[in-house]
């Protein structure tokens, strides 16, 4: 360690990684239009893209959009059925390169990773991560380079592709200040309304912004954290200890709308069933349960309810269900989805030293709640 060593986060993104995924086990497809998702069928109804490679998406080719639009945008694509076992062990080689470095390494999902890391240049760093990651997978990412998860994370977007940028509190409101409310990670189209009846519409207007009034209109956990995206900060741990899943969930798409809604209950209190019973199986008691439905042709709603305290009864978190699903939904409007999710009983948070304490005390959850 030197005089000029200081802590930073750094955010890999890998980049395409699902597309770039099939592109190596068939490299006659690089450089064309790849869209994967679902079965790979574009024909079939309500399956959507999930990743699209660099080629597919200069048509207007997006993850979530249905594959019978991403057809119709770019008709020579060649499509592919998701893969997950491949993307998991892929995403698994990736993680343990990450790990030979002298970092804190925070799983992200499959594709990204956040990086604690105490050096005196982060791009360098940066750069071997770029190259041990190309070297032993055959994948490209791309490195943000930040004093805050946020900042990294936002980074990592400006340096797409396979780029490396830094954004931190030097160069934040250059970078940022003008820019919506909704370009900041955590900041959905919503909250971005929400913050627009205050009057504030940029970056810089919402690091200024009255926390008084931030915490009168979003509470006081909420509101003082939007000021601090606004002002670049947010959470600076790299927590290195294997996440515990706190929910489980499933949902099923249905190739044409429900109307019947006995057929409704019924799907509803199966898959609140069979939650409950993975989660006993488990040993991990539940203590609330959400139903969610998406309406023809494209309105989601998603509720949840208490359990009134911890229960490993399935016909308890059925009957929860159900209410919900009775109290809560309109059951004269055709469906197309349904999904039910369960959320475990916190176990007692034991002490971790393994965590990386990171250049800043300013914290904060990128979750909000809202209704999609």
């Amino acid at each position: 360690m030197t005089g000029d060593d200081r802590d930073w986060i750094l955010h890999v993104d890998l980049d395409q990684f699902l597309a770039a995924v099939e592109v190596l086990r068939r490299p006659e497809l690089r450089g064309r239009p790849v869209v994967v998702g679902g079965s790979g069928d574009p024909t079939r109804r309500r399956e959507v893209v999930a990743t699209a490679s660099y080629e597919a998406r200069a048509f207007g080719v997006r993850s979530g959009m249905p594959l019978r639009a991403a057809a119709r945008r770019c008709p020579e694509a060649v499509f592919l059925p998701t893969d997950r076992p491949a993307y998991e062990a892929a995403s698994a080689r990736v993680m343990a390169i990450l790990r030979s470095f002298p970092v804190a390494v925070e799983v992200f999902g499959w594709d990204e990773a956040f990086l604690g890391a105490r050096t005196a240049d982060p791009e360098a760093l940066a750069a071997g991560v770029q190259a041990a990651v190309a070297a032993g997978t055959g994948l490209s990412c791309t490195v943000g380079v930040g004093d805050s998860k946020l900042t990294a994370k936002l980074a990592a977007g400006f340096g797409k592709p396979a780029g490396i940028y830094r954004l931190t509190a030097e160069n934040w409101l250059p970078v940022m200040g003008d820019r919506p409310t909704g370009s900041l990670w955590g900041i959905g189209p919503r909250l971005a309304q929400r913050l627009a009846g205050l009057g504030v519409h940029t970056v810089v207007q919402l690091g200024r912004a009255d926390p008084a009034e931030l915490a009168g209109e979003f509470g006081p956990r909420i509101g003082p954290w939007l000021r601090q995206l606004g002002q670049g900060g947010g959470d600076t741990e790299v927590v290195t200890a294997p996440r515990t899943p706190r929910s489980r969930g499933r949902e099923t798409t249905f190739p044409a709308d429900l109307t019947d809604w006995t057929e409704v209950r019924g799907r509803v209190a199966r898959l609140a069933r069979e939650l409950a019973a993975e989660a006993v199986a488990d040993g991990r008691p539940l203590v609330r349960v959400a139903v969610k439905v998406r309406y023809a042709p494209y309105f989601t709603r998603f509720r949840i309810a208490s359990l009134g305290g911890p229960t490993s009864d399935p016909a308890a978190v059925e009957r929860a269900a159900l209410v919900v699903l009775a109290e809560r939904f309109e059951p004269d409007r055709p469906v197309r989805l349904l999904g039910v999710r369960v959320e475990f009983a916190p176990p007692p948070p034991p002490p971790d030293p393994r965590r990386w304490p990171g250049p800043a005390t300013l914290s904060g959850s990128y979750a909000v709640d809202k209704e999609v």
